[in-house]
């Protein structure tokens, strides 16, 4: 069982982005009565072939201090009276997030940044993080006007997504939500003639919903008074139905399925869907055993 522990880190650079980053992070630190780490990182030990000036060292961490206090009054400003741990780093983006947040800290990042450690853009250092931490990374993107739902949306897919659901589970009776469960079958689309021969639809829809419900059960039974709600959709693209669900959630859950032997642990192609398209925040939750490495 996935249970965070650790520090609420976000990353900071001053940018629009990382703002409603550190929001959200707040308030989460806040929920979890946990320390708040506001990191801006300058990469500068990443430059050891072409080593900068003293001056232009100091340029650097100099506008890193003035990210991170601007940060901080954010932070406090929305959450008044949560611990908040201020750190420049030295290193590069990915690593100075992952460092912070230990092995059971909460990552926070938004979806655009400012460029360089700043490159907080889904697809660099927002998916970077979300496949080598070993606790849940949270990618702070969707529409400034979304209203608030109080639903937590958690995509399931087999046994493996327990943990990912009592995740979704404890995130929701912190924020006095209800969680909705949401799993997929395809359909053949283009199949024609040729769908009895790829099997019935029915006993693939059966066989989903079975999966859900089974995972379902022992999240209710722990949390007794907690609305957990379950939907089977149809659809050709299971990253388009949860894309579509997001509009209606303030938080959508997966969980990060990273192939053992693809390059650069990617993760796979629904995650990164729903990063790049998804109208809430994205918390990607790990399975199981996880990896680190550099970033």
């Amino acid at each position: 069982m996935l249970t965070v522990h650790g520090p609420v880190v976000v990353g900071a650079d001053g940018s629009e982005g990382a703002a409603a980053a550190v929001r959200w992070a707040a308030r989460e630190a806040a929920c979890r009565d946990a320390p708040l780490h506001i990191v801006c990182a300058t990469a500068l030990d990443t430059l050891a072939a072409d080593v900068p000036s003293e001056s232009v060292v100091q340029r650097a961490l100099d506008a890193g201090s003035a990210a991170v206090k601007s940060a901080v009054a954010i932070a406090e400003t929305e959450a008044p009276g949560i611990r908040v741990v201020p750190v420049v780093s030295r290193e590069a983006a990915g690593q100075a997030l992952l460092e912070a947040a230990g092995d059971d800290g909460l990552v926070v990042v938004g979806s655009r940044g400012a460029g360089g450690f700043s490159a907080l853009l889904v697809g660099s250092v927002g998916l970077c993080v979300a496949a080598y931490a070993t606790g849940p990374v949270v990618v702070v993107r969707g529409e400034r006007d979304h209203v608030a739902t109080g639903v937590v949306l958690v995509a399931v897919r087999d046994e493996r997504d327990l943990g990912v659901l009592r995740f979704a589970a404890r995130t929701a009776v912190r924020h006095k939500a209800s969680v909705s469960v949401l799993s997929t079958y395809a359909y053949y689309q283009y199949a024609g003639s040729m769908v009895p021969m790829l099997g019935d639809l029915t006993e693939v829809a059966q066989e989903q919903a079975s999966y859900a419900n089974r995972l379902a059960a022992p999240v209710r039974d722990e949390f007794p008074g907690l609305t957990v709600t379950s939907d089977l959709v149809r659809a050709h693209s299971p990253a388009g139905a949860l894309v579509d669900a997001s509009a209606h959630a303030d938080l959508l859950v997966v969980g990060a399925r990273r192939p053992t032997h693809a390059p650069g642990a990617p993760l796979g192609h629904v995650v990164h869907a729903v990063l790049h398209h998804a109208h809430c925040p994205v918390a990607v939750v790990p399975h199981g055993g996880s990896h680190r490495s550099e970033s």
